[in-house]
């Protein structure tokens, strides 16, 4: 229930709830799910035409318009009550929430969930129950907003530090494949990225169902006018960092004498402490923080408008820290549009490069995995030599890179790299004592 006493300013986080806590290891690392229900906003059918079981869909649409005055389209128009009642499944709840132009973004007790009107990502850590939600997520977009079919699905995940604690499907990633594929059936695929035996990143993608967007073709949305984008083109960066210094870790426990202090405002003081909110130029990020007790932080960040795919240059971050010794991990992830060069001195954003860097210096890990997606609807032959060469052997300062693999999907290039910090041995870990304690 909301604890704020009077309507928030436009784009300012609706806080929500208090996460509850609870002592022993934690699971960082997150499961990140996708769905797209159309390649871009543009690509939704009209409101006017989207039926939920013959009916109009206005009896269904959430209050209220967004904060740029339009009104809410596709995803956008589920109310709220209904995503958390989906959250419920997956055994996570909304901490507070970002409305921007084009996207919402929800922090939750466990990660992170953005709603655009053609896409939902989930992103929840610990031992969150992610792809129970899917079916739930699918049935939400017919009933209440007429989308009938998915355009495309993406689920991926670094592998876990505790996995035989994880619940249903996640306890093995066979079970996760077949249970999505039981779901997608033939228009799924299954990868792991990097060496079985140390840090490697899993992901499940379907590919493209033309059945999604023939489903709009029309007066409305001839399907020969293309989708606006960037610039660039769409990119997303993850960076999954382990192993953080001790300084790294310091800053993301709650200090003596400031327990009991709200979420919110330590995450925000968290935020300016480590220039955290400086990530972005500050005229265009909407930061929603929080800091949890005894440790602990999550952020969300709307940049512009929120979103690349309607030709706006927006996009979201989303960082989660877990501290503790042993299993400390620390994640940032990226959609924003970024220059070929650094634009920070002239009050712009950072390129990828210097992006990487400022992170890697905020959380100070040991090891870290880096993957980009990115792409490939114009010229594919650069998009693929620009992504590899993004990944190189000097990227991050000190470290030394120990894998680069590379992948062609229908419609984007990955390009996973895996770096450790140069001169660095990985000691004798604590985690096998800390599970003799849990069944």
């Amino acid at each position: 229930m909301a604890f704020i006493t009077e309507p928030p300013a436009p784009h300012s986080p609706l806080i929500l709830a208090e996460p509850d806590t609870s002592p022993g290891p934690f699971e960082g690392p997150e499961k990140l799910l996708e769905v797209w229900f159309a390649p871009c906003p543009d690509a939704l059918p009209s409101p006017a035409t989207s039926p939920i079981n013959g009916a109009s869909t206005s009896q269904h649409q959430r209050e209220g318009v967004a904060p740029d005055g339009k009104p809410f389209l596709g995803l956008r128009n589920v109310p709220r009550a209904v995503w958390e009642e989906m959250l419920d499944i997956v055994k996570c709840k909304v901490l507070s929430v970002v409305e921007g132009d084009e996207i919402d973004a929800y922090c939750l007790s466990e990660s992170s969930m953005f709603v655009a009107p053609h896409v939902l990502i989930l992103k929840t850590c610990g031992t969150t129950l992610n792809l129970y939600g899917l079916h739930r997520i699918i049935d939400i977009a017919r009933r209440y907003c007429g989308l009938t079919t998915v355009w495309r699905c993406f689920y991926s995940r670094k592998s876990f530090f505790f996995p035989e604690l994880q619940q249903g499907p996640h306890r093995d990633w066979k079970e996760e494949v077949t249970f999505l594929d039981k779901l997608f059936g033939a228009t799924g695929s299954a990868y792991t990225v990097g060496p079985i035996n140390r840090d490697h990143w899993l992901l499940y993608l379907t590919a493209p169902n033309q059945k999604a967007l023939r489903a709009v073709d029309g007066p409305e949305r001839p399907l020969a006018l293309p989708c606006p984008r960037a610039a660039k083109g769409d990119q997303t960066l993850e960076i999954l960092m382990s192993h953080l210094s001790n300084e790294g870790r310091a800053p993301f426990f709650v200090p003596e004498g400031l327990e009991g202090t709200s979420g919110h405002k330590l995450g925000a003081d968290i935020s300016r402490r480590l220039g955290i909110d400086q990530l972005f130029p500050q005229h265009e990020t909407v930061l929603d923080a929080f800091g949890f007790e005894p440790c602990g932080y999550s952020s969300n960040a709307v940049i512009g408008t929120g979103m690349s795919a309607t030709g706006n240059d927006g996009g979201y971050f989303t960082i989660h820290v877990t501290p503790e010794e042993g299993w400390s991990y620390a994640s940032f992830e990226c959609n924003v549009p970024l220059p070929d060069k650094d634009e920070t001195a002239q009050g712009g954003r950072p390129d990828l490069r210097s992006l990487v860097r400022r992170v890697v210096d905020i959380f100070q890990p040991n090891r870290l995995s880096i993957t980009l997606f990115v792409s490939t609807e114009r010229d594919h032959e650069t998009t693929h030599q620009d992504a590899w060469s993004a990944i190189g052997g000097d990227l991050v300062g000190e470290f030394d890179r120990k894998d680069r693999i590379g992948y062609e999907f229908d419609g984007y290039d990955l390009v996973f790299g895996c770096y450790e910090r140069r001169g660095w041995a990985e000691p004798p870990s604590p985690i096998v004592a800390s599970k003799a304690t849990f069944p």
